[in-house]
């Protein structure tokens, strides 16, 4: 099977990727599913009836219980350089320092979304007004154009509006993905996106005149993605 350019794949990334070229891809984009803590642990207070009302969707999705990592040889394997964004919970995060910091042996940044609307369930936690954006590279471009680009910290309300759009429950901000896409690669270079979800990454390398590939295997999700991707090539 030959993976082309411009499309997304309704299939599973880990046989998908493997039908694409070693050191082929510039810039990989990507939010795999989190991993959630069990949503029965909740179960007995006022707080647990929120937190599962808020995780039944995820779950439903299949987005809540993280991914095969062999994944993560093949993205290595695609990229001509290390060079990756991965969206991750704090629960995932040793696990991508392990792997693409000791033992690919790349250089780490942490980027974050800031919810400056979180949902206010703080009874017994910190409050959940974050979400991780994981860079790591070696030998790879980034080269932000300004001040206000190279920030780290991202001041932006919970995406409701696109959650209702696109019908994705964690569907991240365009602004977000576009300004990630504009530091970290040159127009007409090759973003890939294995977890393309409702299209985000898609349509924001549209915008910014990169190629771009894709794998989503919510048959649901793809067809949204599909028609988000003819929306930018005609708006």
């Amino acid at each position: 099977m030959l993976i082309e350019k411009n499309k997304i794949y309704c299939m599973d990334c880990l046989e998908g990727m493997k039908q694409m070229k070693s050191g082929s891809v510039d810039l990989v984009v990507t939010d795999p599913p989190y991993l959630m803590q069990n949503i029965h642990e909740y179960k007995g207070n006022e707080l647990g009836k929120h937190i599962i009302k808020y995780q039944q969707p995820l779950q439903e999705k299949n987005l809540t219980e993280g991914y095969d990592i062999r994944i993560l040889d093949e993205i290595f394997r695609v990229m001509k350089a290390p060079n990756i964004y991965i969206w991750c919970n704090i629960a995932q995060v040793p696990m991508y320092i392990k792997y693409f910091v000791l033992e690919k042996k790349c250089r780490m940044d942490i980027l974050i979304w800031n919810k400056t609307n979180p949902m206010p369930l703080c009874n017994n936690k910190w409050l959940s007004d974050k979400e991780y954006c994981l860079y790591f590279r070696k030998g790879a471009y980034c080269q932000p154009s300004g001040y206000a680009e190279a920030k780290t910290v991202w001041y932006l309300p919970a995406n409701v509006k696109d959650k209702r759009a696109y019908g994705h429950p964690t569907v991240k901000p365009l602004p977000i993905i576009e300004n990630i896409i504009r530091n970290s690669s040159r127009e007409g270079e090759l973003v890939l996106d294995p977890f393309m979800g409702s299209g985000t990454t898609a349509a924001a390398s549209i915008r910014n005149s990169r190629n771009f590939i894709g794998f989503e295997n919510n048959g649901e999700y793809y067809q949204t993605a599909i028609q988000r991707i003819r929306d930018e090539m005609f708006r």
